[in-house]
């Protein structure tokens, strides 16, 4: 049973990781997920400090998540229009047949909705859609930062606990 919560761990990891980054698959949550599980096996000890700390972490950056791309279009200059625009074009982005949808989505969708709220300010417009995607791509850095770190605690942790596990 331990081998396969390990397994299973693991891959919640490595789902998270990719997370990260295609809105789609769970991030960070995913990784904590993975080292739940760990923590569930008779091997590892339960440690609740290292599980309530990255469940902290995995609630803020979730919560942050969703406010920084619209802090971005919002700092830019950017409207509501702007900001439902971003949230639209990621669903689409998501599932558009291109190559880097999931990034050209947000940039488009916020364009287009800063040019229904006002279609003669393109300058606006171009500046909130910018901001649009500088949020994106740091929302999405940081969350694959923190499930590296996720990762290499989850390895830590087999690792010292290899003799028990294999």
């Amino acid at each position: 049973m331990d081998l396969l919560l390990l397994i299973l761990g693991f891959i919640c990891v490595i789902v998270g990781i990719f997370g990260s980054f295609l809105p789609v698959l769970p991030g960070l949550s995913a990784c904590w997920v993975g080292l739940l599980l760990l923590y569930l096996t008779k091997a590892v000890e339960n440690n609740y400090w290292v599980l309530g700390i990255t469940l902290v972490i995995t609630i803020v950056i979730t919560v942050l998540d969703y406010i920084i791309p619209s802090k971005g279009t919002k700092k830019f200059g950017g409207s509501s229009y702007g900001v439902w625009g971003t949230n639209i074009g990621l669903i689409v982005g998501i599932f558009a047949p291109i190559p880097f949808g999931v990034i050209i989505g947000p940039f488009v969708g916020a364009l287009i909705g800063e040019l229904i709220y006002d279609s003669k300010n393109h300058s606006r417009a171009i500046k909130a859609a910018t901001g649009s995607l500088l949020g994106f791509l740091a929302s999405s850095f940081i969350n694959f930062m923190f499930c590296i770190i996720f990762l290499g605690i989850f390895v830590t942790i087999v690792w010292q606990n290899k003799s028990m596990l294999f």
